[in-house]
Order: C-alpha cells, then sequence, then structure tokens
C-alpha cells in the first residue's frame, strides 16, 4: 500500500508540475504543419467481387521546426461506411477517406500541439444491397475485419521505420493511438480489442454452412481471411484468390513486432462485441450522439445508411465505456486526481460517471422532405455545400431536380446547421476532452533531467501532520534543500521557493485552505515528493 501511495503522489507531482511548466501535447505550441504521403502496406481488397491487390496510402502530419525524435503518434481512420465516396453511389455520404474535413483539422491540431499524425486509407468493399442478411453480415464483419487488420499494419510498418529505418518520423513507438471517426470507429475500437481469433467466432458472427460438413461456419475464417492482427496468409480454398497478405511482420533482426497500441479514441463508431475488451486493453475514449440513428449508443442492430436495411447487434459507446470503466482500464484517466477542466464537467453532465465518455447532445429538426423529426448526428463533420449541391444523390427521385435534390441536401438532413465553423467548434471539444486524458495514458509529461528518487537514499522528515501553520522539513547535511515546490489537489502550484541550500527549511501556510498539499523537493542528487497536510 505504502508503494503505491508514494507512486501515485510521484506521479501526481511530475505531471502536475511538468503542467505548469509545459503546454507541449495540451496546447498548440507550433505554427505550421508539413503533410507527406507514403505508403505504409499493400492488400488485397474486395470492391468488385474479385480481390485486387492495392496499396494503401497515408498523409503524415508533423510539426514544422520541431527537433523531438520520441513524440507520440496518432492514427487517423476515416468515416463511410466501409465503401468508397465517389464515382462509387453506395456510401452516400460525403466523408469517406484520409482527407475529409474533420481529419485534416484534428490531425493538424495534433501536429500543432506536437504530436505525429498518420491519416490513412483502409481496404474497402462489402455488400450493403443483398436481400440476403447472411450476405450483408458476412461483408460488412470481414470488411471491418480488414480494417483491423490494415490498422495493425500500419503501426507495425511505424514501429519498423524506428528501430530499422532510422525513425524517420520522429516517433515513441510505445505511445501509439488509434483515432477512428465513424467507421473509423469501429476500427480504432476494433483493433484495440480483438485480441484472439476465437473471439470473432461467437454466435452473431457465425453463418450457414459452407464447407459442405452440415456446420455451421463462422464469417470469418482465419486460412481463409488472415489472424486478425494481419501477418498471416489468408486464401480462398475454391479459387485459390489471396485475401490477405502479410505487411510488415517483423524487424530485420528477425524478432515479431507488436500490433499494441496505448490508447484509442471512437468518435461515433461501436464495438463488434463488448466481450472483445478486457482488463488488458488499452484506455479508451469515446465521442457519441446518443441519438445517432445508424450507429447505436449503447447496444443495437447496425443500420445501412444508404438502404435501411439491418445488418448485425453491436455495442456503442456507452457499453464499451461502461466496460472499460468496470475493468479498470479508464483508471489512469483519473489519478491521481479526476480531470475537472471545461469539457469534463460538460461530458460528466451526461456520462453517468464513466471518465472518458463524452455524450455529445443533440437534438431532432424537421426532415425537409417528410416534415416528421430527424435526429441530428455528427456535428463535427462538414464540407463544401457549394461542390456537393451539384451531384445528384442516389436515393433522390427520378427526374428530381439536382437543385432540390443533392448529395448536400440529403447528407444535410442529419445535420442541419452544418458549417466549417461548427465543424471546428466541436473539434474544439474533442480536442479538449482528449488531450488531458491522452497526456496522462501515454506519460507525456516530459522527462526530468534530474532523477526522482526513490525515498530511501537518505533521509528526510516533515513534521508535524498534521499541521496547523507550518511544517519543518529536513534533510540530512550532505543533502541540502535546494528548492521546494507544493501542489493542492487539483495541480495548482500554490508555493515555489528556491535558492535555499540548508538542511532545514520552515515551510509557512501563509493562509492555505485545510486539506492535502504535495511538495516537490529539490536536492543534489535528485527530486523528491512528499504529502503535507494542513487543518
Amino acid at each position: 500500500m505504502k508503494k503505491s501511495i508514494y507512486l501515485i503522489c510521484s506521479l501526481f507531482i511530475l505531471l502536475l508540475c511538468d503542467l505548469n511548466a509545459q503546454k507541449r501535447y495540451l496546447d498548440p505550441i507550433f505554427s505550421g504543419v508539413q503533410r507527406d504521403s507514403f505508403v505504409y502496406a499493400s492488400n488485397f481488397e474486395v470492391l468488385s467481387g474479385a480481390p485486387v491487390l492495392i496499396n494503401l496510402p497515408m498523409d503524415v502530419y508533423t510539426p514544422i521546426g520541431d527537433t523531438a525524435t520520441n513524440r507520440p503518434l496518432v492514427i487517423l481512420f476515416h468515416t463511410g461506411n466501409f465503401l468508397p465516396t465517389l464515382p462509387n453511389p453506395l456510401n452516400g455520404g460525403i466523408a469517406g477517406n484520409r482527407r475529409d474535413s474533420v481529419l485534416v483539422e484534428i490531425a493538424t491540431r495534433l501536429a500543432k500541439m506536437g504530436y505525429v499524425v498518420a491519416s490513412v486509407e483502409y481496404r474497402l468493399g462489402w455488400n450493403p444491397v443483398s436481400p440476403d442478411i447472411n450476405v450483408r453480415v458476412n461483408t460488412l464483419i470481414n470488411a471491418a475485419y480488414r480494417g483491423i487488420q490494415d490498422a495493425r499494419s500500419c503501426v507495425r510498418y511505424l514501429r519498423k521505420n524506428v528501430k530499422d529505418g532510422g525513425n524517420s518520423f520522429g516517433i515513441d513507438p510505445n505511445k501509439v493511438v488509434y483515432f477512428g471517426d465513424g467507421t473509423g470507429g469501429y476500427i480504432s475500437l476494433g483493433a484495440a480489442t480483438l485480441d484472439k481469433y476465437s473471439d470473432i467466432v461467437i454466435p452473431k458472427f457465425i453463418g450457414p454452412d459452407i464447407t459442405g460438413d452440415g456446420i455451421p461456419d463462422p464469417f470469418v475464417i482465419q486460412p481463409i481471411h488472415g489472424d486478425p492482427f494481419g501477418t498471416t496468409l489468408g486464401v480462398n480454398p475454391s479459387n485459390q484468390a489471396t485475401l490477405c497478405k502479410p505487411n510488415t511482420v517483423n524487424f530485420n533482426d528477425g524478432t515479431a513486432i507488436g500490433s499494441d497500441v496505448a490508447l484509442t479514441v471512437n468518435l461515433g463508431g461501436a464495438l463488434g462485441d463488448t466481450s472483445w475488451l478486457d482488463k488488458s486493453d488499452p484506455p479508451v475514449i469515446s465521442f457519441h450522439v446518443p441519438i445517432d440513428p445508424f450507429a447505436p449508443y449503447k447496444s443495437g442492430v447496425l443500420i445501412v445508411p444508404t438502404t435501411g436495411d439491418q445488418i448485425v447487434e453491436v455495442q456503442g459507446s456507452y457499453w464499451v465505456q461502461r466496460k472499460a470503466d468496470s475493468l479498470g482500464v479508464n483508471s489512469v484517466f483519473e489519478l491521481p486526481n479526476p480531470i475537472t477542466d471545461a469539457y469534463s464537467v460538460q461530458a460528466n453532465k451526461n456520462n453517468e460517471g464513466f471518465d472518458g465518455l463524452y455524450p455529445v447532445v443533440q437534438g431532432y429538426l424537421p426532415n425537409p422532405f417528410t416534415g416528421n423529426p430527424y435526429p441530428q448526428s455528427g456535428p463535427w463533420q462538414w464540407w463544401e455545400s457549394a461542390i456537393w449541391s451539384t451531384i445528384p444523390h442516389p436515393s433522390c427521385p427520378t427526374g428530381a431536380p439536382v437543385t432540390l435534390c443533392n448529395f448536400h441536401v440529403i447528407n444535410s438532413i442529419g445535420n442541419q446547421t452544418m458549417s466549417a465553423t461548427k465543424g471546428r467548434t466541436y473539434v474544439d471539444t474533442i480536442i479538449g476532452y482528449y488531450a488531458p486524458r491522452a497526456y496522462r495514458a501515454l506519460q507525456l509529461w516530459p522527462t526530468s533531467s534530474e532523477e526522482y528518487l526513490k525515498g530511501t537514499e537518505f533521509k528526510v522528515t516533515i513534521a508535524p501532520v498534521p499541521a496547523s501553520s507550518e511544517v519543518y522539513i529536513q534533510s540530512e547535511v550532505e543533502q541540502p534543500i535546494l528548492g521546494i515546490e507544493m501542489f493542492d489537489v487539483n495541480g495548482r502550484r500554490v508555493r515555489n521557493i528556491q535558492n535555499i541550500n540548508h538542511a532545514v527549511y520552515s515551510l509557512d501556510r501563509e493562509g492555505l485552505s485545510n486539506g492535502v498539499y504535495f511538495v516537490k523537493l529539490r536536492f543534489k542528487a535528485g527530486l523528491m515528493t512528499r504529502k503535507v497536510v494542513f487543518h
């Protein structure tokens, strides 16, 4: 118990001292961002029925003028229903590639805060218009499975670059974040939690017999589709077509490259099944509109946006965060003390106490075609209305003038006040809520040039405890106290005393309220933290 308390106190002081001294990863500190494109993998896409080998590109955003070489990495996944945007009419949406407006905005902001961000493409393709629900479920779960494989291939590609490629991206391979929007949220959640193939062999993902042995078969079959990490070959035995090509499996020395991440973020997506989530998984942050008509906030049957057809039951952000909370994987957000900024206060009004869950409350507006109330969702999305107003939407009635029915009009039904200003305002909220939690989950405070001592190297006495007016801090003569910083439980620095250079110091209360405080003591040998109590 003493060891745990000491660790928490040390973490508390280190974190909050650095919050006062350095705002990198919490605020924008760079004015310019560079974007470069790379190919992180190649694999087989199934858009036209037959698998086709394609390259998978990514845009990498880095802060201009930054010399750091151990920066956290965020991998962004776009939305789009696992279908391409124009010229393919099946998507029906406007967003759906790595340069969606909201992704460019998020990537740019994070890079200005000191992150490296990779906004990636992943494989697309499934059959949303099949009248057979087994076909819809089969093809969709395999599309999501391929997205999970691609996410992990991207992590391994970038990790290999650190060890074998000179770390040209300047990242810390142990501080990687999945961050998905909409459909990309299914990928970020799935890639963070689907640890083994058996996780996906559950009743709702088992279909009819396809092998002729009279036994129902899983929709995902590892020898055919590859393993969940994309590290094994997947071949269709009926025609010998390759469906999964292993990408970046090992370092040059032959050791395996890990695919795990340290944090995952979900904007309006869902998880295939909460049984995938366990104590070994990373912390998770979710933003979700509770009345989203397509992705359930709690648990519900996934709906095809373009056809309205039902597919399969999934669990949304509420149940994901509730289970993460029960498992303790999100406890890092609350230690050593809860985050109490304005974004957190707003989230806490609606999240039932599940730190990491931000319910984005929206209302209903009349559908301009029917007059019926229609739920508003995805308020962080925006697009060029002048362009999309000229393109007929596939759901428009035959002969309808394009000026009255087009991609902009149809997509605006659920986001009627859409604008760049509105979208960026919601990005303010997303980044504002994400940043302090990522700071803790990724341990982004700067490494001190001074070593934190274990507390056993020499004797330090603080008395009395509790104190009413002053406390005496005494060290050994050979290790005089050089400086003292004191913090309250909210992380606010309330004292900063330097150039002491004595083994004994009297720390006066000077009007401080009753309660617990933490002091960071600086010696020649390093730093030490201690607790002080006033009553």
